[in-house]
């Protein structure tokens, strides 16, 4: 990484954006301008406007630590920017955030890489409103965006079909409905972390996800050695196998009843939360990584053509 000739390197934060993520990349861009600040580097936070080649031109930064979620800030634009503008970045490159951000190419990426999952489709919204694509029970969710968009659970065959909202993209994916308990392993630079297991009030959702109290996090997870070694296993070879670079977090549903057999993975996350709280930063906690410390190994880790 190439430092200007002062001694703090000069950080900007990029963070906000146009997503449907805005609101909790403002509190992860926050967040870590302040645990950066704390390191000892010169931070500037910029929220992402259609300026924003312009801005960062003017502001020249070291590095821009990325601090988007969702659309254009995790799914390779942004990253394109930055690499036009050769400045050196936090996160994954182009590809591997391209691909991650659209959960059936990754679904397609695991399959090759022989890592579980659950069988999926693309179906138009307006076919999804109006028929059973798949038989009950099923997971309507977008393809490309965050999970802040919606999550339709239709549990029972009898049910209607879901009545998605106009916020819902015109392709969606259609998921058999993966039973258990959800857990998540984050991959730090060549290293899996731990395994959190998330309980949470009924099925989780936008709410339980980023509410506080609206999920318990156990880390380490209380489960068998054998599941907790495989998702460890399979969070890694996910990360390869996408591409990712700095930090990403893949997301598990475990069917207790089935065994190792019941494990699938769902989605990895290039952009995950980063609020001290939130699940990556805990785990790298739960291993003696404090938030600071984190923050500052992303900026160290930064670079072009990742």
């Amino acid at each position: 990484m190439g430092m200007s000739s002062g001694t703090q390197p000069r950080v900007v934060v990029l963070m906000g954006g146009p997503s449907a993520e805005r609101e909790v990349s403002l509190s992860t861009g926050s967040e870590c301008a302040k645990a950066l600040r704390d390191e000892g580097f010169s931070v500037t936070e910029l929220d992402a406007g259609p300026d924003l080649s312009e801005r960062l031109t003017a502001l020249a930064p070291d590095v821009v630590f990325n601090a988007l979620h969702g659309r254009w800030g995790e799914d390779g634009c942004v990253q394109g920017l930055l690499e036009w503008l050769r400045i050196p970045y936090t996160h994954s490159g182009v590809l591997a955030s391209a691909l991650a951000l659209d959960k059936q190419r990754t679904k397609a990426v695991y399959e090759t890489a022989g890592l579980p999952i659950v069988r999926s489709v693309i179906a138009s919204a307006a076919d999804v409103r109006s028929r059973h694509v798949m038989p009950a029970p099923y997971v309507v969710k977008p393809n490309n965006e965050g999970s802040s968009v919606g999550i339709y659970l239709v549990m029972d065959k009898d049910a209607p079909p879901p009545a998605l909202a106009d916020t819902m993209p015109d392709s969606v994916m259609v998921e058999a409905y993966a039973p258990g308990r959800e857990m998540t392993t984050t991959v730090m630079g060549d290293r899996a972390l731990t395994v959190t297991d998330i309980l949470t009030d009924g099925w989780y959702d936008y709410d339980a996800k980023y509410t506080p109290g609206g999920s318990r996090h156990v880390v380490p997870a209380d489960i068998p050695t054998e599941i907790f070694d495989a998702c460890m296993d399979y969070a890694l070879r996910a990360h390869r196998a996408l591409g990712c670079r700095g930090i990403s977090r893949t997301d598990f549903r475990w069917d207790e009843a089935r065994g190792l057999a019941g494990l699938v993975l769902l989605e990895t996350n290039t952009q995950p939360g980063m609020t001290p709280t939130s699940l990556s930063p805990e785990q790298a906690q739960a291993v003696g990584i404090p938030f600071g410390a984190l923050c500052r190994w992303l900026v160290e880790d930064a670079s072009c053509a990742r």
